[in-house]
This record gives C-alpha cells, structure tokens and sequence, in this order.
C-alpha cells in the first residue's frame, strides 16, 4: 500500500512539474452605466498556439505578424467571452491593441467597450478562453463598480460566474483576494516545488554522515512549522515592499532566483549542508519568492481604497495555501519513511528530478528566452 502512495507522490510531482507557470489571462471590466470598459491581456505564447501568430515560422512573433492579425486576434478572444447584465446579452466590440510584457513575457492588450440594454444589477460572465486547447488555462478577472472591486478566477470547472454588483464590499474584496493567493500558491510550480524540496527530508534525521528514519514524529513537525514560518516571514516582507512600490526587482531576475532556489534546496537533501538549518533557506530564497507572489498580484490589481485589505487577503490566501499543501504531504511522508525505499526513491529520486526541472527553468529564465522582435 505504502508503494502506491508514493508512486501517486512521484506521479503528481512530475505532472505538476511540466511547466513552471500555468497559462493565465487578465480580464479587467469597469462598469459605469449601460457601458463597459474592457482589457484583456492574453499571452502572446497561448495566442500563437491556438491561431498561430508566426507566419514566417522563425520561431519569433514580430510587431508587424501582430497587426497583420489584429481583427482575428479580437475576434478569437471576444467570441469566448460573454457578458450577460439582467438577462440580457451585451454587444463587445475591440477599440484597440497593444502588447505589454508581464512577469512571464510579452501578451497582447486587447482593450475593448461593451454594451448593454440596460444598466446592470447582475453581470454574468461566460469565460472559454483556451478551454478546448488547455484545460489549465485560467482567467483572472478584476470588476470594478461604484469604486468598489471584485475579484475572480476562471477555469473550466468554473466558466460561467454571476457577480450582484450592489453586494461589493470589503468582505467580498477580501474573500476574492484570498482565494486569489489559494489559486497561486497551487499552480505556481515553482513556489510549490521548493515547498516540497524543502518537505522531503523532513521524514529522516541526519546522523554520522546518514539519513534515518526521524523516530520523533513531533520533532519532525516542529522542524516543518520552522521551515514555512520563515518562508511566511520572508515572502510576507517583500510581497508588502514590491506591491506598495518602495522595492522592486526585474522580473528576469526575480524569476531567475526562484528557479535556483528550487535547484539549491533539492541539491541540499542530496548532498547536505543546512540539513539542520533548512528554516535559513526557506526565509533567504522566500525573500525572493515574495517578489515572485507580489507579479501576479500587482498584475491582478489592488483594490482601489482598500490596499491594506487586498494586499493582507492575498497573503493570508497564500499562507492557506501553503499549509494545505504541508497538511497534505507531511503525513504521506511520515507514514512512508521506512525502510531504504523512502530514501532512494523519494528523498534521492526525487530530489534530482526536481533539481533537473529547476535547472531547465533556470536556463531558460537566465538567457531571456522570448517570443517577439522587433
């Protein structure tokens, strides 16, 4: 039984591994009357894939392939995108095109106007962006109405959302926000995977140049608690400095840092030198992983007047998040520490393989891979 528990570990590991950020989108609607004003910045990456944007196949999407294809870039987003006020469907039309360049590279920034019949109570929004190419694909959607904002994620287990505009508030702001900070900590790879690097040798002790079996089950908690208060600590501080602008670093280098991080902490489990001190790790690198969190945030938006209630709302989501995860792996751990199978395959098999996917993350985010020219 054991065996298959960890086959399942090494197999969720591996799929959750194949790419270090998930496919996203960001959708912003601002309702004011019968009217609509729309963004949507997509991923150049996801556009080229679903209609092919490199015409010449030069492996690069250059400005002039882009306006080529402006009206059935338009066309291809809008028709996957429906917007419903009281019942009644909302016409969208595209006003203009841009490309701007987020934590992950470079997307197009479709703006466009809506409108409805009347003045809405009640927007329903159906979201198929991507849902028959990637079902990981997800739409992050800022709403603004009366200066208030609501937050929202969607996906294809959740394409359709009905939002009461006169319900906002700062309950509902903090509730989408966290749940926001849930969502990134589960499909940011990268964060997870050094989560786990960290979590692996939790179930051993090291002794006379050896890992053993821990014996003390409530040592190997409290080293756990050590390790992800500091990373709490840590990336708390700069997710705060970088999303109320006193420091920010360029996202080449943040994201750079990041994958060495995972690296690092998976070469320590296989050839220890903080195996007592892994809490010093998790606070040095979640310093920088707290840069990585405040991207997608400061991508996402900050409520307008209610900056201290986002920013708290996505950490805390974040922090949830991360303790799920722990609640979920530690005791498989535990309950499979016996014996050299967990050391071989689990801490050593294991600990390469993330190592391995850390290193291609690293190269490709040190030399700048990108998908435009000039």
């Amino acid at each position: 039984m054991s065996r298959r528990l960890v086959f399942l570990f090494l197999a969720l590991l591996a799929s959750a591994a194949q790419a270090h950020k998930p496919s996203d989108s960001y959708l912003s609607l601002s309702v004011q009357g019968r009217e609509l004003q729309g963004q949507w910045d997509i991923a150049l990456r996801d556009l080229d894939y679903a209609i092919g944007l490199d015409s010449n196949a030069d492996g690069q999407i250059t400005w002039g392939e882009l306006r080529r294809r402006d009206k059935e870039i338009a066309a291809y987003a809008l028709a996957r995108l429906h917007l419903r006020s009281n019942g009644k469907e909302c016409t969208t039309r595209a006003t203009q095109q841009l490309v701007d360049n987020h934590s992950d590279g470079a997307y197009v920034v479709l703006r466009f106007h809506g409108q409805c019949v009347a003045t809405p109570t009640t927007l329903y929004i159906e979201y198929h962006l991507f849902a028959d190419l990637d079902p990981l694909h997800r739409g992050l959607l800022r709403l603004e109405y009366a200066g208030a904002t609501r937050t929202a994620i969607f996906g294809p287990d959740q394409a359709a959302q009905q939002f009461k505009l006169d319900q906002s508030g700062k309950w509902r702001e903090f509730y989408d926000y966290a749940r926001a900070g849930i969502w990134h900590i589960w499909t940011g790879y990268d964060h997870m995977l050094f989560l786990l690097a960290l979590l692996l040798p939790s179930a051993l002790v090291r002794r006379d140049g050896h890992w053993h079996k821990v014996t003390n089950v409530r040592s190997a908690v409290v080293d756990i608690l050590k390790i992800v208060t500091a990373f709490t600590v840590a990336h708390s501080i700069t997710l705060s400095l970088a999303v109320l602008d006193i420091v920010r670093l360029p996202s080449r280098l943040v994201e750079s840092v990041i994958a060495a991080s995972v690296v690092i902490a998976a070469l320590n489990n296989i050839f220890p030198v903080l195996h007592r001190r892994r809490w010093l790790m998790a606070f040095t690198f979640g310093l920088m992983h707290g840069f990585g969190f405040a991207a997608v945030l400061i991508d996402l938006g900050l409520a307008p007047g209610a900056l201290a209630v986002s920013l708290a709302a996505f950490n805390i989501g974040v922090e949830v998040g991360q303790l799920a995860i722990v609640a979920a792996v530690l005791p498989l751990l535990l309950l499979i520490r016996h014996g050299d199978f967990y050391r071989w395959f689990i801490l050593y098999a294991g600990s390469w393989s993330t190592a391995f996917i850390a290193a291609v993350w690293l190269i490709q985010r040190a030399f700048n891979l990108r998908l435009i020219a000039g």
